[in-house]
């Protein structure tokens, strides 16, 4: 069947649906029809076949069903899913919240922005009357007021007037639309912070509400009131519970409780008891943000009083951005305001589908089943096996998780909302809290904690067997798949509360242990260059330098002290002896040259005659 076809079919199912519960004076939303149809095509008690076209009677047996299911008001199942539908169409989470209020707020703003934003006033009346309409801006935006009382709007107007004369309008008129909504929203700013200041020192404030004395009376009321509904609702579950658990060894109770439905009440009160808590969760949020806000409150107004004191005058640069930040503050105690009143009338309205246990479960017969059994808070259920751990060694295929091995620990999102699965799938649907201290096992990217060792322990001897059986608990108590948070294994059933909490789905387990690693300082070779230089004057100094080099000449020189101190060395080849030889031996003989000088002495006469005689004898004689 081709998707159109497919949601035509459904869609007139769903009003063909409606149109039978008004014929029996039951109003029912669409949302819950659809609900309670995809319950019932789930259920295989009921025979329908996913991948089968539904046929004419196929159709007739699926309202009938749905007929029979919508009109069973003695049902405790049935009020646990118009509770949930009716949290899932009205809880948002508080900052989508806000930001849907804003937005709602600027729109109704709109047309009063566009009326001041197009205005092309030129005349004095015309100038006059955008002024006027500046004025209700300020008022409706500020939300301090109404713009028909005269002395808000006296006190406003003085106010606008000290920071925005009349006689500013013609240079407002020049500015751009998006300037001028940006100038509006400064203007309103001030204004509310100015009339804050004044409310401050007795001077004006009319018209303005005193929030944080009245959310610091508003909180702790409602939180109180939750807290004694949580407790009341949780004193039932255990009374429950302590009966189920007697009543699972006793065959012949099991029987005579069968038409009490005690364990659908368990779970319509402990959807109620979730839902509590995140009402609460919410408010306590609001009180920490309430409190700090109202601290920065009263500090900005010191500052401000310290800063005017008696001056006449005061530069803006000093006192506009105070008002601004008194004016952001003020506006997020009126955002809290606005939160604390939906969560508490989120709160009314859900308990009306808490059901009437007195019809379900009379108090007479719960004392009466009550005898003989103990009845356990969860916190005690804890405390019994605080010291039963799991040891590791005992599995070596699965990972156990616990807090002093793992970061995150209490950040883990635990599947079935932190009950135990053995227990619920060996007990045909008995909801025990699980208790992480005992260890939470990691299964294919999913954690699981288990109310007992023993439990644990049987849990991981065969996980996929149980984690079937919870399924198919599932599909037909069509509750359990919101209680127990079982969306990703029926897509069709998603809530849109939970589509937007899709991330926390991908927490992993940061895992501790002591670890130690040694890694080389400089595993590849540096690929830094030294001679680099990014200055151009450097680069031109070196340049310099280099010319300059060329030329120069070196000269040396050695003095007395410095000279031999040089350390050198010299290689030569070592001498050899060597001889020749030749044919004949010979030798020469040469006369020895004699030579007599006579008359050197001198004489009787003045005059030396001096006589050479050459005595060398001749070669030929010697």
């Amino acid at each position: 069947m081709p998707p159109t076809q497919a949601e035509s079919v459904i869609r007139s199912i769903i009003r063909e649906i409606g149109q039978e519960c008004a014929a029996y004076g039951e109003i029912v939303s669409e949302t819950l029809i659809a609900f309670m149809v995809k319950a019932v095509v789930l259920d295989p008690s009921n025979g329908f076949n996913m991948d089968r076209t539904l046929m004419k009677s196929d159709v007739q047996n699926l309202v009938k069903l749905c007929m029979t299911r919508l009109l069973d008001t003695k049902n405790p199942s049935l009020d646990t899913i118009k509770m949930q539908v009716y949290f899932d169409m009205n809880y948002t989470n508080r900052v989508e919240f806000l930001k849907e209020h804003h937005r709602v707020l600027e729109s109704r703003l709109g047309s009063v922005t566009r009326e001041i934003t197009d205005n092309r006033a030129c005349a004095k009346e015309e100038l006059e009357s955008l002024y006027r309409k500046i004025i209700s801006y300020v008022l409706l935006r500020s939300g301090l007021g109404s713009p028909t009382d005269i002395k808000t709007v006296r006190e406003v107007t003085a106010a606008l007037q000290s920071v925005f004369p009349q006689a500013e309008l013609g240079t407002f008129l020049t500015l751009s639309k998006k300037d001028k909504e940006r100038q509006l929203k400064e203007l309103t700013m001030i204004v509310t912070g100015i009339r804050l200041f004044n409310r401050d020192c007795g001077k004006g404030g009319e018209g303005i509400d005193d929030l944080p004395a009245v959310l610091h009376v508003a909180i702790p009321a409602t939180m109180q009131h939750i807290d004694y509904q949580l407790e009341t609702a949780r004193s039932q579950v255990y009374r429950y519970t302590a009966i189920l658990e007697k009543a699972g060894n006793d065959p012949h109770m099991r029987a005579e409780l069968q038409p009490y439905m005690l364990k659908e009440a368990l779970y319509n009160i402990r959807q109620y008891e979730v839902f509590l808590q995140i009402i609460l969760s919410d408010i306590i949020t609001g009180a920490q943000e309430v409190e700090m806000m109202t601290k920065q409150l009263g500090a900005h107004l010191e500052q401000l009083k310290m800063t005017i004191k008696s001056k006449t005058a005061v530069p803006t640069s000093q006192v506009f951005p105070i008002f601004i930040a008194l004016s952001t503050l003020w506006t997020s105690l009126q955002d809290e305001t606005i939160v604390v009143g939906v969560l508490s009338n989120l709160f009314t309205h859900i308990q009306p589908f808490l059901g009437a246990h007195e019809l379900y479960f009379p108090e007479r017969a719960m004392q009466r089943h009550l005898n003989g059994a103990t009845v356990k808070t969860d916190v005690c259920r804890m405390k019994e096996h605080m010291e039963d751990r799991v040891n590791v060694a005992d599995f070596r295929k699965l990972e156990w998780l616990f807090p002093e091995t793992t970061a995150n620990f209490d950040k883990l999102l635990i599947q079935y909302r932190g009950f135990c699965a053995y227990t619920f799938a060996a007990t045909d649907g008995l909801l025990l809290p699980g208790n992480p201290a005992i260890g939470i096992l990691k299964y294919k990217e999913k954690y699981y904690t288990f109310n007992s060792k023993d439990a644990a322990y049987s849990f991981a001897e065969n996980p996929e067997h149980y984690i079937d059986i919870v399924r198919e608990k599932a599909k037909k108590n069509t509750e359990l798949i919101q209680l127990l948070e079982l969306h990703q294994q029926f897509e069709t059933l998603i809530p849109y509360s939970q589509m937007r909490d899709a991330d926390k789905h991908y927490i992993k387990p940061i895992t501790k242990c002591e670890s130690s690693t040694q890694t080389d300082t400089h595993i590849l070779p540096p690929t830094i260059v030294r001679s680099y230089e990014w200055n151009e004057w450097e680069l031109r100094r070196k340049a310099i330098k280099l010319a300059n080099l060329r030329q120069k000449v070196t000269h040396s020189v050695q003095t007395d002290l410095s000279h031999l101190r040089r350390e050198n060395c010299s290689q030569v080849y070592p001498p050899k002896d060597t001889s020749t030889q030749s044919m004949r031996e010979d030798s020469t003989g040469v006369p020895r040259p004699q030579i007599y000088l006579a008359g050197l002495r001198g004489g009787k006469s003045e005059i030396t005659d001096e006589v050479k005689v050459n005595l060398t004898r001749a070669v030929d004689e010697t």
